[in-house]
């Protein structure tokens, strides 16, 4: 008898468990017939506003990948948002999950910086990388085409030496499953503006070199573009290496110009970020001939989202900022 009274407690305190466990999903049929379920994300530290995700989001260009979806505290299905495509979707909200534990505040300074009103309301969808394809997902292939065969060749037998995850290009599918398959889910879901100029893309790292990309072959789609520590080099050497100006030059034929688009860059000059440092006057070339001056040097910074996020408030303003 009290086996069985034990077992009968042990039967309820799982259902229990399963219950309080299971994901509160909804559903969104898009235009052919796809389902994709989003759940609140009931994050190990307090997330300042709400955080959705979306598991494996379905996609016919890229490996599926979780996509995160942050809104503001005071979201109403009555207001249309802006909306922020970040890529590096893990890095950004909880550092207590992140592989170096470290974050942007991404929920923190967007909240601060509407409840001050220094930007426009946004929301931000954030795409996961996968890490052994972020190299290939984000590296632009257009400037990559441009080189000789022969040098793209080297480029990723250099990569193999440097045991980097680099065998392919693929930033042309990326672009589209943000553009084709990713922004008519968000804009289907959620109360959005869906012109350029209240759409925008941003990145650090190869998340840079991606954002140019973006705002470069889809100018119609993005109207702003914010990149932090651009990757400028490709690999990880300044030797011999014909990448950054295969940039510089894809950069000067399609870059947008100040007229119809917001471009931000910066830097620091720590850690991964020196090896930038010789490119700058050539960036800055680039953006001056396109009517821009946004490259912003943050002395001493590093290679970190804990530089980042200290200087995030910078890029939100001007992209979103009311004052413009």
């Amino acid at each position: 008898q009290n086996n069985k009274q034990i077992l009968k407690k042990i039967v309820f305190i799982i259902i229990i468990v399963l219950c309080f466990s299971c994901k509160d999903k909804t559903n969104t049929v898009m235009d052919n017939g796809e389902k994709i379920s989003t759940y609140q994300v009931a994050s190990s530290k307090s997330v300042v506003g709400q955080l959705f995700r979306v598991e494996d989001f379905p996609s016919e260009f890229i490996t599926p990948r979780n996509v995160d979806v942050w809104l503001p505290e005071n979201y109403s299905s009555s207001k249309k948002y802006a909306v922020l495509y970040m890529h590096d979707g893990q890095m950004l909200f909880d550092s207590t999950t992140t592989w170096n534990q470290q974050e942007w505040k991404v929920d923190e300074w967007a909240t601060r910086l509407m409840n001050e009103g220094k930007t426009k309301d946004f929301i931000v969808v954030a795409p996961w990388n996968i890490n052994s394809e972020r190299h290939s997902d984000f590296f632009p292939q257009k400037p990559f085409e441009s080189l000789p065969q022969k040098t793209q060749d080297s480029l990723f037998n250099v990569a193999k030496k440097e045991k980097l995850p680099f065998e392919k290009i693929n930033s042309d599918n990326y672009l589209k499953f943000l553009v084709k398959e990713l922004k008519p889910y968000i804009d289907k879901t959620y109360s959005t503006l869906t012109d350029k100029d209240n759409t925008a893309v941003m990145g650090s790292s190869m998340g840079g070199l991606i954002s140019m990309y973006a705002i470069s072959e889809y100018p119609e789609i993005f109207g702003g573009a914010a990149c932090l520590s651009t990757h400028w080099i490709g690999t990880f050497t300044n030797e011999n290496n014909p990448i950054p100006e295969a940039f510089f030059e894809y950069m000067e034929t399609h870059l947008p110009d100040a007229n119809s688009h917001k471009i931000y860059f910066d830097y620091g000059t720590a850690t991964l970020d020196a090896l930038y440092l010789p490119y700058q006057t050539r960036v800055n070339a680039v953006l001056k001939s396109k009517g821009f001056n946004t490259n912003i040097r943050f002395e001493g910074t590093d290679h970190s989202e804990n530089s980042w996020n200290k200087r995030l408030d910078v890029p939100f303003t001007f992209l979103f900022g009311k004052n413009d």
